[in-house]
């Protein structure tokens, strides 16, 4: 079926196929992103909270020992 469209038609849609895969390229890259924030700050959310937790559980004595860099 491509045999009956002229060059300039067969050269369009290489053209446009062309674009089209790069807008998606750049749309799964983006979801890839997200995904890697996404993730990044569940792990976090979660030391922060481990990090709480450990802080409430020490003697208050203890906290005010150790030195912060």
């Amino acid at each position: 079926m491509t045999d009956s469209h002229s060059i300039l038609r067969q050269q369009a849609e290489i053209a446009f196929g062309k674009t089209q895969t790069e807008f998606f390229s750049r749309g799964q890259a983006l979801v890839a992103l997200d995904t890697d924030a996404e993730a990044r700050n569940e792990k976090t959310r979660r030391l922060r909270e481990a990090r709480k937790a450990k802080e409430l559980s020490e003697p208050a004595g203890n906290s005010s020992k150790r030195k912060r860099a």
